[in-house]
């Protein structure tokens, strides 16, 4: 093992993923960003300005960078299984955003292409790789207030509302909240269950017209052992259950309440999808209107996915972004969590120890598979109004 070993990455896709990963790949010395491909000259322009690194204008480019060790593919769900596979017959590590791919056919194909290319595959950033869930893990799943029985995670954001391009409001393309944020929950949940969802039964809700594709969805997962899950997420920008984790946001900073209702105003502004388009793309990476983002400046705690409670035989566990509560029979106590000094160096730990030291990461081809697997079963049973029964 060498601690001083700099894992050389390169970067598919200059957009909103890439940009909440910049606070992480700037200031974790265990990494070093040396290429990234993006069909946007003005973010290649941006890029090759802020890290004097080569960029090129597809992923065949960048994979054929000798300098690349590991490429972080960051680009919109549909083209996530393409790219993997064409890192992998490169030779390229692979850490590639949630979710996985927008069928389970691809991930069979991506985890055999990294297989046979005898390269490491991991999956994330998904929220299930923040310290307050595996340090709740730890807790539940290490007995010591029993068998875990009951999950409970819920959050309400404004998603549906801030600027899309037309496919992210198409399910068929991978868009709607299932496929961008139950692939976190669903994470979460079963990180924290420590077995395999058997079973799932779910509502999806379609409110707005105007944004054609689920913004809310509730569902009910059973777990082999007995245990099982609500998930519940509303994104249609109302009730804000940040509210519920003392205003730290999702990505660990501070958040002020008087920021209500700003994506519903700043969208209301918007007379045409094509405005709507043209709005993302100034805002994104290389655009003109792009400020760093809130995960990009300083995060004061850790990052999370809105409130959940998990329920042991012998008590529960609330994990926040600053600690872990913990209630038992008769005494209940708050377990401090450290600040993190990198947001999301959990993501590099275990990007880091597969490719340089070897360790077989938790969130693999085969993790995520699982949990895209879940996430069409959501679909699948609110289409049919039926239980989905997983193959074991």
């Amino acid at each position: 093992m060498n601690p001083n070993r700099e894992l050389r990455l390169g970067v598919a896709g200059l957009g909103r993923a890439f940009t909440l990963m910049i606070p992480t790949l700037q200031r974790d010395k265990r990494v070093r960003l040396v290429a990234a491909c993006d069909p946007r000259e003005e973010a290649r322009a941006q890029f090759a300005a802020d890290f004097d690194a080569p960029v090129y204008a597809n992923i065949e480019g960048l994979a054929t960078n000798a300098e690349v060790e590991a490429i972080y593919i960051a680009s919109p769900h549909q083209f996530h299984a393409d790219q993997a596979r064409i890192a992998a017959r490169h030779g390229k590590h692979v850490l590639v955003e949630k979710p996985m791919a927008l069928a389970l056919g691809d991930c069979d194909s991506m985890i055999e292409h990294c297989r046979e290319g005898g390269v490491q595959l991991v999956v994330g950033h998904c929220h299930s790789f923040d310290t307050p869930y595996l340090r709740a893990r730890d807790i539940v799943l290490g007995g010591e207030f029993g068998q875990v029985r009951m999950i409970h995670a819920l959050n309400y954001t404004d998603f549906l509302y801030r600027p899309r391009r037309p496919e992210e409001l198409r399910t068929d393309d991978g868009g709607g909240v299932v496929f961008s944020q139950a692939a976190h929950q669903v994470d979460i949940v079963r990180l924290l269950a420590g077995a395999d969802v058997t079973q799932v039964r779910a509502v999806t809700g379609r409110w707005d017209s105007a944004r054609p594709t689920e913004g809310a969805y509730s569902g009910l997962l059973w777990f082999e052992g007995g245990a099982f899950a609500s998930i519940n997420y509303n994104g249609y920008g109302h009730f804000d259950s940040d509210e519920w984790c003392g205003w730290i946001g999702e990505m660990g900073a501070e958040k002020s309440p008087d920021l209500y209702g700003t994506a519903r105003r700043k969208l209301a502004a918007m007379t045409s999808p094509t405005e709507e388009a043209r709005l993302k793309a100034a805002g994104t990476y290389g655009g003109a209107g792009y400020v760093a983002a809130a995960g990009e400046r300083s995060s004061v705690w850790h990052q999370h996915f809105g409130p959940v409670v998990v329920s042991c035989e012998r008590g529960d566990v609330r994990p926040l972004p600053d600690s872990i509560c913990v209630y038992g029979d008769l005494k209940k106590e708050r377990r401090p969590l450290d600040r993190p000094m990198v947001p999301r160096f959990e993501v590099i730990d275990e990007l880091y120890n597969a490719v340089v030291n070897g360790v077989s990461p938790l969130h693999d081809g085969t993790w995520a598979r699982a949990t895209l697997e879940v996430c069409l079963a959501l679909l699948e049973s609110a289409r049919s109004n039926r239980d989905v029964v997983l193959p074991r």
